[in-house]
């Protein structure tokens, strides 16, 4: 892989479990590294956004608390506490190499409206223009489980389309992606590339399929790849627990798992509609929907949907689904599911246009 170019535009997500930090490396110390190796990027004229958690962790250590917390409440008061320490050390570690830093804080819902998403757009805009290093955080002092991200994961990959980024990189506590479970598996191998969505795929499946490794964090991860890499950004997951490894993968050399792009990324407007939006139900079609969806790029009529599984207003979203339970894609329905159970089965009734769906089954 060759150098990248001065516009590079990179996103860099930090894990909870590199945050806490250690007796030897204290939080402070793995900032202070990490501000260290961003800052000599921006000096090159990259553009970074940083995606962070650790909030609750320190709200914890700050609190005395020997365990996290399991009531959401106490999680979103230790969130409350922990934040500003959070940010407090970003500010200082970047202050001293010249560079200002912005708290932002997001939930779903803020990404889940068009104008609300687009608002946030804006705003992550005008701070890179000004040369600020964004610090994204779940708000988890507000964030109802609904409305919840539930891991940085994926709202760094949702970060990373929102600014157009060449590249997502997440830093975790493994040094590659592996072909199953390092601790349980002996055959288990380091995976270097990912080629397409469709290994990308194959590989969730192991992931999701149970035991340490699927529920070790590795899922989420490649949950983010599959949203990046679908918008034409390049994934990088790496070994942060070692300052070196990052400074090796953001020269360019080839560290941890690559996941490559698709060649053919989704537009803005569908990207949207793939990953930032909250299905409220699901629209069960059968073949003749499905071919009319996948073969000839049509809207849904009413006639196509045979279940309608949910509650859900006009323009909210809703999955389609094939007969067998696969999910084809996702859109917004222009009828509430009362509207559609009265009018399901009837010809020309337009339930979700073309223009607002986007098909998620490659």
């Amino acid at each position: 892989m060759t150098t990248p170019s001065h516009s590079m535009r990179r996103v860099i997500k930090v894990g909870t479990s590199l945050l806490r930090g250690s007796a030897e490396r204290p939080t402070a110390a793995v900032i202070a590294d990490l501000a260290a190796s961003l800052s000599r990027q921006r000096r090159q004229g990259e553009t970074i956004a940083l995606v962070t958690s650790g909030a609750v962790g320190l709200g914890c250590e700050a609190l005395g608390l020997g365990q996290r917390p399991s009531e959401v409440v106490a999680l979103q008061a230790a969130a409350a506490v922990g934040q500003g320490r959070l940010m407090a050390l970003y500010q200082d570690a970047f202050a001293v190499r010249g560079l200002a830093v912005a708290q932002v804080l997001l939930t779903r819902g803020d990404l889940a409206s068009r104008r609300r998403y687009q608002n946030a757009c804006r705003t992550l805009e005008q701070l890179l223009a000004w040369g600020v290093v964004p610090v994204v955080n779940e708000n988890d002092t507000l964030a109802t489980d609904e409305l919840r991200f539930g891991d940085n994961d994926t709202l760094s990959a949702l970060v990373a389309v929102a600014i157009g980024a060449d590249e997502l990189v997440l830093l975790t506590d493994v040094d590659s992606l592996y072909s199953g479970d390092p601790r349980s598996d002996a055959e288990a191998r380091p995976i270097e590339e990912v080629a397409s969505l469709a290994e990308l795929d194959s590989l969730q499946s192991v992931a999701t399929g149970g035991g340490q490794w699927g529920t070790g964090g590795m899922t989420t991860k490649l949950t983010a790849a599959r949203i990046a890499t679908s918008s034409g950004i390049r994934v990088r997951l790496a070994d942060g627990r070692d300052p070196a490894v990052l400074d090796a993968l953001l020269a360019g050399e080839r560290v941890g798992t690559l996941f490559q792009p698709s060649p053919t990324p989704l537009p803005d407007r569908k990207g949207w509609l793939a990953h930032a939006l909250l299905p409220k139900g699901s629209l069960q079609l059968d073949a003749g929907a499905e071919r009319a969806l996948t073969q000839k790029g049509a809207s849904l009529l009413a006639v196509g949907v045979q279940a309608v599984i949910g509650d859900f207003e006009r323009r909210e979203a809703v999955r389609l689904l094939a007969s067998d339970g696969r999910e084809l894609g996702r859109g917004l329905a222009s009828l509430s599911s009362t509207e559609l159970r009265e009018l399901m089965g009837s010809s020309g009734v337009e339930v979700v246009h073309r223009d607002q769906l986007v098909l998620t089954s490659r």
